[in-house]
């Protein structure tokens, strides 16, 4: 059951690169305002949300303790996320506000499941 909690950390790993990636690789496109969301951001949450859920089934069928408080705000937040990144993919241009709140969410997220012990 570990090798295979591990591998699900290791792709949600991967989701929270592609997200953060995406917002980082357009920081000089924001201050043009001709930034927008990527693919690879959409992919990269719905990679979140898809292995979060299923780390947290992985861990309680192992009997590991799960803070749900925790849980709840992280996947709240991602949600949050994935839906800006959703309603906005297609638009040539996103503002500075809504692409700066994706990035300001996703690092809180990773804030959150870092210093929430």
């Amino acid at each position: 059951m570990d090798v295979l909690i591990n591998v699900f950390v290791a792709l949600h790993v991967i989701g929270i690169a592609s997200l953060l990636g995406g917002f980082l690789t357009q920081m000089k496109a924001i201050g043009a305002g001709t930034a927008r969301f990527n693919p690879a951001m959409l992919h990269g949450a719905l990679t979140m949300l898809i292995t979060g859920v299923a780390l947290v089934g992985l861990n309680q069928a192992d009997d590991q303790a799960v803070n749900n408080v925790k849980i709840g705000i992280k996947m709240a937040v991602l949600v949050v996320i994935l839906a800006l990144v959703y309603v906005k993919r297609d638009d040539e241009q996103v503002e500075k506000a809504v692409f700066g709140a994706v990035g300001g969410l996703t690092t809180a997220n990773i804030f959150i499941a870092t210093l929430w012990t």
